[in-house]
């Protein structure tokens, strides 16, 4: 009997040889695509305020440019307000990893187990031994010819630590110039791209439409996630500032602009505050409870928020597979390190808004459904 193949093989090995290349070109040309998908997100986040403004009748331009620099301003202001108490938190956690390991040490160095004292007794009796039978142990040999290799470490030199600190700063600073350019000219251009993108279509009315209803819906789809990042952010900034003030730690507003701004990026954010939180902690209050007691509330912060609310605020807004997101975010973050994780899910909502609306595609698009 002859079983007919449901997918012609040739076929299948295009697609996966052209999705290989597809991810090796995303891969090598990450410092394109990163700042690009960067300010396609950032003009969508923006896109309402500057169409409300041109209602009422001020230019794009005007109003785009002011947002814009409003928004880097107040980034720039309150990093300049936090930089001391920044500084001095950063300052301390070399003696604060210094202290816990200490107190972990002196832990372990506690009351010696039934098995250890029995262990010494074992060797305290076979050294008796070894003195009563008059024997000694052999020196090691030596072999003769071989001289002793010592392999010395190049000395620490701070300017060329300086030097890699600078050029990654002046990276980052030309990278969010960029952006920011690019953010610039994506809001005035309106919806030019837009209709560009209508236009060539197709002739038909059919593909026209289609292509409409679909950037009506990464459009929608995206601002509703932007908007609830946003919100879930502000909530676990504050939440956090209040609970370590509460709990006495120090700093307790740099934690939870800390905690506001890294709870952007999925799954390392949180685990970042809560580690350095605790580590902080521990050295003020010299004790592990306190420290656990702030971990204990990091988590459960961020467990809620980022286990149960915004999932299924998330998957309710987008109608994404919530397993489906974490595989795909781990996949972007994996292929675009923290960038990818910051655009993973505004991108695979654009996937599904393009797959679900083409009919080879359709097959993905249910894959990424709920």
């Amino acid at each position: 009997m002859l079983l007919h193949m449901p997918v012609d093989v040739r076929s299948m090995a295009l697609v996966v040889l052209t999705s290989l290349a597809v991810l090796a070109v995303l891969h090598v040309a990450s410092g394109f695509f990163i700042p690009l998908m960067l300010g396609l997100v950032f003009s969508y986040a923006l896109s309402p305020v500057v169409e409300a403004l041109h209602r009422l009748r001020v230019p794009r331009a005007l109003s785009a440019a002011v947002l814009i620099l409003s928004i880097l301003g107040g980034a720039g202001s309150a990093v300049y307000s936090l930089a001391d108490d920044a500084n001095e938190l950063i300052d301390s956690l070399p003696t604060a990893a210094k202290k816990l390991r200490d107190s972990l040490r002196k832990k372990a160095q506690g009351p010696a187990t039934p098995l250890e004292t029995v262990q010494k007794a074992a060797v305290e009796l076979g050294r008796a031994a070894d003195e009563a039978g008059g024997s000694t142990a052999p020196a090691p040999p030596r072999t003769p010819g071989v001289s002793r290799v010592v392999v010395e470490k190049p000395p620490f030199n701070i300017r060329d630590h300086l030097w890699t600190g600078t050029l990654g700063l002046l990276v980052l600073i030309g990278q969010l110039v960029l952006v920011a350019f690019l953010t610039f000219f994506l809001l005035i251009s309106g919806d030019t791209f837009r209709r560009k993108l209508v236009k060539i279509a197709g002739p038909g009315i059919g593909p026209k439409r289609l292509t409409v209803q679909a950037l009506d819906e990464i459009n929608d789809q995206v601002q509703r996630y932007l908007l609830v990042q946003l919100l879930a952010s502000v909530a676990v900034g504050l939440l956090t500032g209040i609970a370590f003030a509460l709990l006495g730690l120090k700093h307790a507003a740099v934690w939870g602009v800390a905690a506001g701004v890294l709870n952007l990026v999925p799954y390392i954010g949180s685990f970042a505050v809560t580690a350095g939180a605790s580590l902080v902690a521990f050295m003020q209050f010299g004790e592990i409870d306190q420290a656990l007691m702030v971990a204990g509330a990091s988590l459960l912060i961020n467990t809620v928020e980022g286990y149960l609310i915004v999932p299924w605020v998330t998957s309710k807004a987008s109608r994404m597979n919530p397993v489906v997101v974490f595989v795909g975010v781990l996949a972007w973050g994996w292929l675009w390190g923290v960038w990818g994780l910051l655009l993973g899910i505004p991108i695979l909502m654009a996937v599904k808004a393009i797959c679900d609306r083409v009919d080879h595609l359709k097959p993905v698009g249910e894959l990424l459904g709920d």
